[in-house]
């Protein structure tokens, strides 16, 4: 049985310019920090990434601060700040934040003051995108870079934080983008690498990667390729609309990631769902991957006024470039059939 991945959102699939970049990049030993031969060698991979980034992220003359991921951007940018935010970020940026701002029943949060307040670009879970504000201090563009075109250079926000392995690179890195003399409040102290914001030796490999993966994606985008992904995820929740009555559908109505599907099914709980569905073949999630394993409501779905049983029985599709008809209509098929045996049971 051939196994489909529909968990894009939790991490993507390698892309081959990622790869070959990280390849070549294992052959180059220097140190970044070395003034040699050697370590200007592996300087100039560190640097050529971070303008691929800069170039994919719409950050022309901002500053792009490589850390392992966005959970350490996450508190780069928003430790010591007094930031606001709410309770349908990242659990990453909500250990940093108060979480004050409300959230409506179509998922928007309202944000009185930019200035000293985290708005996401587009929500993990339910593909949600928020209108970010003018002034704003802090954006978590992480589930949007690279599915979405993105200027940070036109948000007007102070930062951004973004990933590799969210658009094709590797695990492991990922940046703070901010505007060129914004202070941070460093959290890893030592030898003052990336212009004495994140000290630690870079890593060249993953950061070659990442920048080889966002220059990639900048072309996907030029292409259309996530238009397609949005057809089939568009024909994927039609397919399941027509099959089951009581499904509900998280944010149809709303604008959303091209790639994201959030559906729910009252008493027939997410995890369940998908234990059954890697069982048959596919790989999908109940949420957030940093959230696996918790048996619990999801915070994003309650926090829209979900009931608990209903926000139990939520699963998220999220679907990649690798993605075909075929795939989506194979889950389609393979789920109703599911949902029957189900509804049979506890009839």
């Amino acid at each position: 049985m051939t196994r489909i991945y529909l968990d894009h959102n939790a991490t993507t699939l390698l892309r081959p310019e990622a790869r070959a970049a990280m390849i070549g990049a294992m052959d180059v030993c220097g140190n970044p920090s070395s003034v040699h031969g050697e370590g200007r060698a592996a300087k100039a991979l560190v640097e050529n990434a971070r303008a691929q980034v800069a170039s994919a992220v719409g950050a022309d003359g901002a500053d792009i601060v490589f850390t392992s991921g966005s959970t350490e951007g996450a508190s780069l940018a928003c430790s010591g700040r007094g930031l606001q935010g709410s309770v349908v970020e990242h659990d990453a940026v909500r250990a940093w934040i108060d979480e004050v701002l409300p959230v409506s029943t179509d998922g928007v949060v309202s944000v009185k003051d930019p200035k000293n307040s985290v708005l996401q670009f587009a929500n993990s879970e339910t593909g949600i995108l928020q209108k970010l504000p003018q002034g704003l201090a802090v954006t978590d563009a992480t589930q949007a870079f690279g599915k979405l075109p993105i200027a940070f250079n036109w948000m007007d926000a102070t930062m951004a934080l973004i990933s590799a392995h969210k658009l094709g690179g590797p695990k492991g890195v990922g940046a703070v983008v901010l505007k060129r003399g914004t202070e941070l409040k460093t959290q890893i102290k030592g030898g003052g690498q990336e212009m004495g914001r994140r000290s630690g030796t870079e890593n060249v490999i993953g950061i070659a990667g990442f920048g080889a993966a966002a220059e990639a994606a900048s072309r996907d985008l030029e292409n259309g390729v996530w238009e397609r992904v949005e057809g089939l995820r568009n024909l994927l929740e039609q397919a399941l609309a027509a099959g089951t009555k009581d499904t509900i559908f998280v944010g149809n109505s709303a604008r959303r990631l091209p790639n994201t599907s959030c559906f729910a099914t009252p008493g027939w709980k997410g995890e369940t769902q998908v234990m059954q569905m890697d069982l048959a073949g596919f790989a999908i999630s109940a949420g957030s991957a940093c959230s696996s394993g918790k048996v619990r409501a999801s915070t994003v779905l309650t926090a829209m006024g979900y009931d608990e049983t209903t926000a139990q029985g939520a699963i998220r599709l999220s679907l990649g470039p690798e993605t075909c008809e075929s795939d989506v209509l194979r889950f389609a098929d393979t789920w109703l059939a599911k949902e029957k045996i189900f509804r049979a049971r506890v009839a």
